[in-house]
């Protein structure tokens, strides 16, 4: 990955596309679109989607500082 100074501070640059791939893969974001897809889907497959939420990671729990 690129790297970065800013106000001597060194900052990793990660591609765009991963920042995605990781969003889509949060238990809740596929819980949100799941439920959405329920709203306004009528032929959406809700017992397929629980095989892929089931599939899905929660995000790390948050770090103190």
């Amino acid at each position: 990955m690129a790297k970065i100074t800013v106000q001597n501070t060194e900052i990793t640059v990660i591609h765009q596309e991963h920042i995605i791939f990781r969003w889509l893969s949060l238990k809740s974001t596929i819980e949100y679109l799941g439920e959405w897809e329920i709203l306004y889907n009528p032929n959406f497959n809700c017992t397929e989607f629980g095989a892929i939420k089931n599939a899905a990671r929660r995000p790390p729990p948050m770090r103190k500082t």
